[in-house]
């Protein structure tokens, strides 16, 4: 259906009645009292604005909430943050703890000294000591952590030094079995990557077949490596020549990346102990004076005890009847069982001698 121009004319005029009403119904709700305006505004909020009314708190709503969210998200990123730090200090604190322990039951030849690493290409496995010749500390030193052995001193300047870790490709160590059922040689296998860094154990006998898991420790062997350091546990079997040797795969008991502080040999060979087992395997040391003491409360025996007795019963006779015969008499004084002569002092005796020979 097409509009007329007529029909144009009465929409204008109706929209301009409609405007003209709204400004006077606008004109008489502003003159009226203020009672009478609220009771309007709660009717039409109530009714014919209450979809609008809604619309604007949900979103009001949803505004607060994403705000909430918000802070909520940076509490929780701080509170991992302060979670994050908190477990490396923990574990800081256990493993220099730990260390402490080891350095006491090591005493005064091992002193503590922290770990410098350079960070460039081609020097993964060498790393720098605060201490040097000044502290002490000498070439070929061991370098230890409370998990067991780290590596050696290679060069030792004024104050400070140079080692190398067990990755390195000249590190080389003569290891054994705890119980010393197997020796061998420690060296390093390298890895694409440091984390996949091993060692593996040459040089075992054939007949010789050594349980994953077993611990394997320094020997003392060459002059380097005190006795008893841990070295690492065995993993799996590499290979075995037939009817001649095997080797094994080693999981490290020390991780060189991980070591921030750590435990270097101070002292001269002959200051130092040759064997740490004590300091790794406090057991062991406990086990010994367990010994000592099991020994110190055994029973003492019915027949030493007895002899003992009939010693003390000699003796009080000794001291409560005749003085003992005098041995130095001869054979025939102590047969007779002559009393022995009393020392009358040198003028007696010679008075006494006088007189046997007026006699």
């Amino acid at each position: 259906m097409a509009y007329t121009r007529d029909d144009v004319e009465k929409q204008e005029r109706r929209q301009l009645y409609t405007a003209i009403g709204f400004f006077v119904l606008s004109l008489v709700l502003l003159n009226l009292p203020g009672p009478a305006q609220q009771q309007i505004a709660t009717v039409l909020r109530s009714t014919v604005l209450r979809p609008f009314v809604t619309m604007q708190r949900a979103v009001n709503r949803t505004r607060v909430r994403a705000v909430e969210t918000t802070i909520l998200r940076a509490r929780f990123d701080s509170l991992t943050v302060q979670l994050v730090n908190n477990a490396t200090l923990a574990e800081e604190n256990d493993r220099l703890r730990g260390l402490l322990g080891l350095g006491g039951r090591l005493g005064r030849s091992f002193t503590a000294a922290s770990v410098l690493r350079s960070g460039t290409p081609g020097s993964e496995s060498v790393f720098m000591l605060d201490l040097g010749a000044r502290d002490r500390v000498h070439a070929n030193a061991p370098v230890l952590v409370r998990e067991g052995l780290v590596g050696k001193v290679i060069e030792v300047r004024d104050r400070e030094s140079i080692a190398m870790d067990w990755s390195h490709p000249d590190f080389r160590a003569s290891a054994m079995t705890p119980g010393g059922e197997a020796y061998g040689l420690v060296e390093p296998d390298r890895g694409i990557f440091r984390e996949s860094d091993r060692l593996l154990l040459n040089g075992i006998p054939f007949f010789t077949e050594l349980e994953p898991g077993t611990e394997i420790v320094t020997s003392g062997r060459g002059g380097v490596f005190p006795r008893g350091i841990p070295i690492g546990t065995v993993v799996e079997l590499n290979q075995a020549e037939e009817r001649w040797r095997r080797s094994y795969w080693i999981r490290p008991a020390a991780r060189p990346g991980e070591a921030l502080q750590v435990l270097v040999s101070t002292g001269s060979t002959t200051e130092r102990s040759n064997d740490l087992t004590p300091a790794f395997r406090p057991e062991v040391a406990d086990t010994v004076s367990g010994d000592d003491a099991r020994q110190d409360s055994i029973v003492p025996d019915p027949v030493a005890s007895g002899s003992a007795t009939d010693s003390s019963l000699d003796a009080g006779s000794t001291q409560e009847g005749e003085a003992p015969p005098d041995t130095t008499s001869g054979p025939g004084a102590a047969a007779t069982g002559s009393p022995p002569v009393a020392d009358l002092g040198p003028d007696r005796r010679g008075a006494s001698q006088g007189g046997g020979g007026a006699s």
